[in-house]
């Protein structure tokens, strides 16, 4: 008869997740997956060209300023793009990724979900041991009052005792400066008993970026040039005055501008106009 605890240690084993292989780092994009762990990688990225990107210049150079000096293993900060919707933040990211590897870096890209933040440790544990240099990007990036995944973010912040690692930066995107709503920090404050320690820790987590770069509404101007960037991009040919007076129709019915709502001004042109998009 089988013994008890051997019943139960392979009980055990069968429900404990096998260690994850070593992974292969071929690809240049990757995305990070639980249950099991594993790096699943992208063959095709969805992205714009940078050239096309408007109205973000300052953002733009500062972030790919510092991409390259973390590409070189020069010193680099870890950055929070934050603002409006729609305005470019992530396809900036994965924009500024692809332009400092063609200029000959290796580096990596592998999106993190915010669900997944609590396995943040194991991930880095796999890219802390490779050879490559990565860019882990979390996209649209907040926490509630009663969130705690933004305890797992400070070990990709601040590495713990092992520190960070040195092959390894976090840009994230987000709607919030501060990642939490503000009436949520306000309630917090009005009920605590020490309010100016209430949301500190959870607010000081935004500070940790050490680059802040804001993304604001654009204008109109911004948003027709945009389109015409689109439009010379992907050989969509129409009469300028015609453009303009769509484009603008476009954005009324949508109820604001931003790059999202010009691109899908775009998608929709090009198919009237018989139009395949090169993406």
């Amino acid at each position: 008869m089988t013994d008890p605890l051997d019943r139960i240690a392979a009980a055990l084993e069968r429900l404990a997740p096998a260690p994850m292989p070593a992974p292969d780092f071929g690809a240049e994009a990757f995305v990070w997956h639980t249950q099991p762990d594993r790096l699943d990688p992208v063959q095709h990225v969805s992205r714009v060209d940078l050239s096309l990107l408007v109205g973000v210049n300052r953002s733009r150079d500062t972030l790919l300023e510092n991409t390259r000096h973390f590409a070189a293993g020069l010193p680099a900060n870890n950055a929070l793009l934050w603002g409006a919707r729609g305005m470019g933040k992530s396809s900036l990211v994965k924009a500024v990724h692809a332009q400092v590897r063609s200029e000959g870096y290796d580096l990596k890209i592998v999106e993190l979900s915010r669900e997944d933040l609590p396995s943040v440790q194991r991930l880095l544990a796999h890219l802390r041991a490779a050879p490559h240099r990565f860019l882990l990007f979390c996209d649209d990036l907040s926490f509630s009052h009663d969130d705690q995944h933004y305890k797992s973010l400070k070990a990709v912040l601040d590495g713990g005792i092992e520190g960070r690692p040195a092959n390894e930066i976090l840009y994230s995107t987000s709607n919030r400066r501060h990642l939490m709503p503000r009436d949520m920090i306000e309630n917090e404050r009005s009920t605590a008993i020490n309010p100016g320690e209430a949301v500190e820790e959870k607010v000081s987590l935004s500070d940790r970026f050490g680059l802040w770069l804001g993304f604001h509404p654009c204008s109109q101007d911004e948003y027709l040039e945009m389109i015409r960037g689109y439009c010379a991009a992907h050989g969509v040919n129409v009469p300028d005055e015609r453009l303009h007076a769509e484009a603008v129709e476009w954005q009324a019915t949508r109820g604001g501008r931003s790059g999202r709502v010009a691109w899908q001004f775009f998608c929709d042109l090009a198919a009237r106009e018989g139009v395949r998009i090169r993406l």
